[in-house]
């Protein structure tokens, strides 16, 4: 809901935007909300990490270590943003004079807006530690309270601003000052959640080691992420076209979004795979783990099959015959790769849990010289379909190597193989079954059929107390904890 209800408000508000902005100010617009959400890694992960090592001492019972911890995290972050409001500060000029393409009349204006735009960085930054703290007690209905009016405000306020006022400036003043409450809406969670911090203000030069051990891992994860994700674009530009790039990059925004799922249950896993790995609890680990994976693969696959089997109807419905010839088969690899990175964040998110993100870390940068080898071969081989495949090649190996690292880590005495193989044979054969080329109406019956096979799978694949949480949807007493079974069934199911 959080990431979902902002995007829903963004359909109707961006038309209106470019409409009342005109083009050009809209781009310094996009530009503006890339610059913060680029900027937000001057945290350098500290931010994850904070919520790591919080996570660690509740799962210890050290909750008086705390405050002292989160301040001086919390302090390190301030620093960190604010190095990253310089650097903006003094390349702004750079960046809208030369780097940028921006009309002569729009410099001054623009110019004045960056400015203001990087004391946005360190309030962004905090941000993301404080929102670190309150994962970590798992106050997500909390932190999603405050992101949905964020985020809505992010398309709708600068809409207000253009009532009265055709500024860049404005409007980006309105976003820092969004910003800014945002900022201290965390930090008055985190003081109710956390009474003793308003006696616990310290600096501890002890703590930095460990925040920075992890968070230096986890900025290496997020800066190699973008280029894996982002480079087949630039190499389709650079290798074939401009024009190829639109064919490539409009499937894959659309099936990304599949990725909100995943990351939506990262948010609370997370912080409770740092716990368990305090206490030693690896079983309640692996239960938290496999069914992670069993609930996105349940979601993502009916949508996946309906993607592969309908591809060439959607794109030609949706942007017209010449898009869906080249961008079928290109929205058809992407959406098996993207099943595949679903279920792969889970094992990234209890690696990084468990306190190894040097793992994932040391996978991504060891993916990239593979994923630019087979990027080359594929676009000089097949084009843009062997972009497609070279990037589900990459998040596949991606999945294996962390799969076998949370099994590791957790200790778990089935090898992942064992678990994943069987369901990923019989996802491979009901996707390459949906791709044959029928009539409409006998595709959609083998879809029907399909889809009626996976429901009977998926009630084989819940456990009694998911059936009975399933049967019970809608109604308004809560499910018994008496129907629940036992955790070593649970596990052994």
């Amino acid at each position: 809901m959080g990431q979902t209800a902002p995007m829903l408000v963004a359909v109707f508000a961006i038309p209106r935007l470019i409409q009342t902005l005109g083009t050009a100010r809209f781009g310094v617009l996009t530009i503006a909300w890339m610059v913060v959400g680029y900027f937000s890694f001057f945290d350098f992960g500290l931010g994850r990490a904070l919520t790591k090592v919080v996570a660690d001492k509740l799962g210890e019972k050290k909750e008086h270590e705390l405050p002292h911890l989160v301040w001086t995290s919390l302090g390190a972050i301030c620093l960190l943003g604010t190095a990253g409001a310089l650097v903006l500060l003094s390349g702004a000029h750079l960046l809208v004079h030369s780097a940028l393409k921006i009309p002569d009349a729009l410099r001054p204006e623009t110019l004045r807006s960056f400015y203001i735009l990087a004391f946005a960085i360190p309030i962004v930054t905090v941000s993301t530690g404080l929102r670190g703290v309150l994962e970590a007690h798992q106050e997500f209905a909390l932190l999603t309270a405050i992101r949905i009016p964020l985020g809505i405000f992010t398309f709708v306020g600068p809409l207000l601003v253009l009532t009265f006022s055709r500024s860049m400036v404005a409007v980006v003043v309105a976003l820092l000052a969004a910003r800014l409450i945002t900022c201290v809406a965390h930090f008055l969670a985190c003081i109710v959640k956390m009474p003793e911090l308003r006696h616990g203000l310290g600096f501890e030069w002890s703590s930095l080691r460990d925040i920075f051990h992890l968070g230096g891992w986890m900025t290496v994860s997020n800066l190699t992420s973008p280029l894996l994700v982002y480079m087949d674009r630039f190499m389709i530009g650079a290798l074939v076209s401009v024009t190829a790039v639109a064919y490539y990059a409009t499937p894959f925004e659309m099936i990304n979004k599949l990725l909100i799922i995943p990351s939506a249950m990262m948010g609370p896993l997370f912080p409770a795979f740092a716990m368990n790995s305090a206490r030693q609890d690896h079983a309640r680990s692996r239960l938290f783990f496999w069914r992670a994976v069993k609930y996105i693969f349940l979601i993502v696959f009916p949508i996946t099959l309906l993607t592969v089997a309908f591809a060439p109807e959607a794109l030609n419905f949706w942007l017209g015959q010449a898009f869906a010839q080249q961008s079928a088969p290109v929205l058809r690899w992407l959406a098996v790769g993207i099943l595949v990175n679903c279920m792969s964040v889970v094992a990234a998110a209890m690696v990084q849990g468990y306190g190894r993100p040097d793992i994932a870390a040391k996978f991504h940068l060891s993916e990239v010289p593979f994923f630019l080898g087979t990027l080359y071969l594929g676009l000089h081989w097949y084009g843009i379909l062997g972009a497609a495949v070279a990037w589900t090649l990459r998040v596949t190996l991606d999945a294996c190597l962390l799969f076998t690292a949370a099994a590791r880590l957790s200790a778990d005495p089935h090898p992942a193989w064992r678990r994943v193989i069987p369901a990923t044979l019989a996802t491979a054969a009901a996707l390459l079954l949906s791709t044959f080329s029928f009539p409409l109406v006998a595709k959609v019956s083998i879809v029907a059929c399909l889809l009626l096979a996976y429901a009977a799978c998926a009630w084989c694949l819940l456990d009694a107390y998911e059936r009975v949480l399933v049967m019970t949807l809608g109604r308004t007493h809560p499910v018994p904890t008496s129907t629940s079974v036992p955790l070593s069934a649970a596990l052994s199911d």
